[in-house]
């Protein structure tokens, strides 16, 4: 059986441990790029064998919280540059995820104050950091959305793959779609949500098919060897609700991604969230139906990861909030070393305390 530590062939790019750096949202782009704490940052977890970076913004109104990074601008491009010249000089590998919220948005972010976009005109029961009337950073209700026009849809796969091109661009390895916690394309997915009478609307195949096609768009412009995608199966974050066909919809695209041989898929359990979690056996379904590499995360540790891959459930373990602390996770999981605990009081602020001044292990004796 292969252990987590050993290396793993991702269509040709060769990953030195099977531990996958999950994305998680920092909100430290103050001006909407990466700056050189965020380069220390990706650099000291650059020992995980694939890096997936935070939510990156591919237009701005793709934009649903304060602070988090595009790569839609030359300037985002030339500073997201920086990171993966750090990571790949430590020998790691870098994904970038690519993130359009849809609904969970606020005007504040939006071009002239105008509504989100989303599936339909029906909005988040959530609330998001956004600006409020003074420009003060707050908690506040996502605002209405409007329902994309049939002919639009095309602009906003455009969007993604001119994000692509751009990451590729930037020097990274390849790209995940963000499918998961409620953002656009699960907008689509979702049959409750999606009441639509247009071919993007009612039937499973016109659900997914915004999906699938922006799959196809990227795929074609930057290759399938470089093009992931995460999901969320059966996740209720960011107010999405349970429909009728939702198993047979996961399983019929997760069977539409392996004909298409897409490089990975990346699969989040939400109860890692607090969320309802993936119902029992259905990741052996998933499985069957995608038989191509799959990344799972779910509150991960060196046992369950590797039970994970003993029982063939998944190929690569992704792990998120463990490397907040622990620069240096992998090596301590193989070593069998104390895990740091993570500061949540600094998760989202703007310092660089909590962010890239938690120590190695052996730096910390």
């Amino acid at each position: 059986m292969p252990s987590l530590f050993d290396p793993f062939n991702l269509s040709g790019l060769i990953l030195r441990n099977r531990i996958v750096m999950a994305p998680m949202t920092r909100s430290r782009a103050v001006t909407l790029a990466p700056d050189d704490d965020t380069v220390l940052y990706y650099r000291q977890r650059a020992g995980a064998g694939l890096i997936i970076t935070e939510g990156t913004n591919v237009s701005q109104e793709g934009r649903g919280q304060v602070f988090t990074p595009g790569i839609y601008t030359s300037a985002q491009v030339d500073a997201w540059r920086r990171v993966t010249q750090a990571v790949h000089e430590e020998g790691g590998a870098i994904f970038c995820q690519l993130w359009h919220v849809g609904r969970n948005s606020h005007v504040s972010h939006q071009p002239d104050r105008a509504p989100p976009v989303s599936s339909a005109a029906r909005r988040s029961n959530t609330e998001t950091w956004a600006f409020d009337e003074a420009g003060g950073e707050a908690r506040i209700p996502t605002s209405v959305p409007r329902a994309l026009e049939t002919d639009e849809i095309a602009r906003v796969t455009a969007d993604f793959v001119r994000a692509a091109q751009n990451a590729i661009e930037a020097g990274f390895d390849g790209v995940e779609l963000h499918g998961a916690n409620g953002y656009l394309f699960e907008q689509f997915i979702n049959g409750e949500l999606n009441q639509r009478s247009d071919r993007y609307g009612g039937s499973i195949e016109n659900r997914i098919r915004f999906t699938l096609e922006t799959i196809d768009a990227v795929s074609a412009a930057i290759g399938e060897a470089r093009t992931g995608i995460r999901l969320a199966p059966f996740g209720r974050f960011g107010d999405m609700r349970d429909y009728e066909d939702e198993e047979e919809t996961w399983l019929t695209l997760g069977q539409a991604l392996a004909d298409r041989r897409t490089a990975y898929v990346h699969i989040s359990d939400q109860a890692s969230l607090g969320e309802q979690a993936i119902p029992a056996g259905f990741l052996e379904k998933f499985r069957r139906a995608f038989p191509g590499t799959l990344v799972v995360a779910g509150n991960y540790n060196k046992e369950r990861g590797q039970a994970a891959l003993d029982a063939g459930r998944a190929d690569l373990i992704a792990i998120g909030r463990p490397f907040i602390a622990n620069p240096d996770l992998v090596r301590r999981m193989a070593n069998d070393w104390p895990l740091a605990e993570i500061d949540r009081a600094t998760l989202y602020t703007r310092s660089r305390e909590g962010y890239v001044d938690y120590p190695n292990y052996e730096d910390g004796l």
